[in-house]
């Protein structure tokens, strides 16, 4: 399946700069970074279900956004890119 995933953590304190590292980590073991808060993720299932526990442990619901959106098959393929070259193919290996 082809996810976007987007996140807003507070950044004002330090316990929140320590959620926003984390959530980026996790983000970046399952997709590619293609903005500063924004990945493309092509997963499995059972790959969603880890990510989705993943960041539930890790953000303050009180504070933090972390949105999912679930894509057509094969959407992150057909992407109308502006600005600066896609450097990433989506479905490419991770480079971590």
């Amino acid at each position: 399946m082809d996810l976007l995933v987007t996140y807003d953590v507070e950044t004002v304190t330090p316990k929140g700069q320590r959620r926003l590292r984390k959530v980026a980590k996790i983000c970046e073991a399952y997709g590619h970074r293609v903005q500063k808060s924004v990945f493309e993720v092509v997963c499995r299932d059972t790959d969603k279900v880890r990510l989705v526990a993943a960041l539930q442990e890790v953000i303050d619901p009180t504070q933090d956004s972390v949105r999912i959106y679930r894509l057509p098959a094969h959407a992150l393929d057909d992407v109308e890119h502006l600005g600066k070259p896609r450097l990433i193919d989506p479905r490419g290996p991770l480079v971590i």
